[in-house]
């Protein structure tokens, strides 16, 4: 299915072309409007077209300077410029800019069906012999840095993540659909990876709007070279149990409130890693382990007559005695009186 985006001051245009496109038979996911070029790059930014079709005469940014902006994205758009104007050095123009067909108003529905298979063709002819070549090469790349992770083979390693940066650079496309394979292939190297070993797991990715693919990229690598760093410690017996030092420092510090984001860094690991894994070893989020080893703590002190429960409140990290006795409630059953009570204290 194809995304159009068309761009002309005028709404009449904007709505027979939207209808001609409609009844041309063509699969079109989307048709979007934009009244001038800075309202056409803003909606391709939110979402890539297949085919362009704009207008020469606009306020703003005209659609000459919209082909030029478009060219510069060395991104997979068929530009088609659409003009009242038979002046044949807008078609040199437009030429240079890489646009693919040149229309005259008025348009005919069968000069834009004519166009817009032309424009099919092209698409569908890239479409099969990148995917191709993409879908071999990534299988080989995923296989390879699967070998290259699990037997710690590091040079090899950097050598793949060189070779994909290159690669992925190669590709016509946006940062933000690079960014989107990355993160698919991202997924797909942590399952194999997980397959080979249950307590491998590559560092989350934290892609934010509008991130630059290389920054993405570096990501990705850090990511890997830290599993890396991570297996070649462990198998050395040099690296201690990442969980069971997080037990440790929560039960020295029952009454300080420790974040996981404190604890994550405590282990040098970065907090939605150290989320996931933490669930995956202990079957408790790290908030619900936190809360049950203070509410143990609690329940020794209870025992204990000498203790007041205000006391034993800020002991186990609540400053709000209320909030403390909601909390213990929910986890034991009754309050924390009626649980002394319970004691015959």
């Amino acid at each position: 299915m194809y995304r159009v985006l068309i761009v002309d001051d005028e709404p009449m245009i904007l709505k027979g072309l939207t209808v001609f496109l409609r009844q041309s038979g063509v699969d079109i996911a989307s048709i979007r409007p934009a009244s001038n070029g800075e309202e056409a790059l803003a909606a391709i930014t939110e979402e890539l077209p297949d085919f362009v079709f704009t207008d020469i005469r606009m306020p703003v940014m005209d659609g000459l300077a919209l082909c030029a902006r478009i060219a510069e994205m060395n991104a997979p758009i068929q530009t088609v410029v659409i003009s009242g104007y038979g002046d044949f050095t807008y078609a040199q123009t437009c030429i240079s800019y890489g646009v693919k067909e040149y229309l005259l108003k008025p348009i005919s529905k069968r000069d834009l069906q004519d166009t817009l298979r032309k424009l099919v063709q092209r698409a569908e002819s890239a479409k099969s012999a990148s995917s191709y070549l993409s879908m071999a090469k990534v299988d080989e790349w995923m296989q390879e840095m699967e070998q290259a992770v699990y037997y710690l083979n590091q040079e090899r390693a950097e050598e793949l993540l060189q070779i994909w940066e290159h690669e992925m650079a190669s590709y016509h496309l946006l940062d933000a659909q690079r960014i989107e394979m990355l993160e698919e292939f991202h997924a797909l190297l942590a399952k194999k990876l997980k397959a080979r070993d249950v307590n491998i797991m590559l560092q989350p990715l934290q892609m934010e709007r509008g991130m630059p693919f290389p920054a993405a990229y570096r990501q990705f690598a850090d990511g890997i070279r830290q599993t890396l760093h991570y297996l070649q410690k462990r198998r050395k017996g040099k690296l201690k149990d990442p969980i069971e030092e997080v037990k440790k420092y929560i039960e020295h510090n029952l009454g300080s409130e420790i974040s996981l984001e404190e604890a994550a860094e405590l282990l040098g690991l970065h907090p939605n890693y150290f989320s996931v894994m933490f669930k995956q070893m202990t079957g408790e989020t790290f908030v619900q382990y936190r809360t049950k080893r203070r509410m143990e703590h609690a329940k020794r002190m209870l025992g204990e007559e000498r203790y007041r429960i205000t006391d034993i409140s800020y002991a186990v990290g609540y400053a709000d005695h209320s909030n403390f006795t909601k909390t213990f409630k929910k986890y034991e059953g009754i309050s924390p009186s009626e649980y002394r009570q319970k004691l015959g204290i």
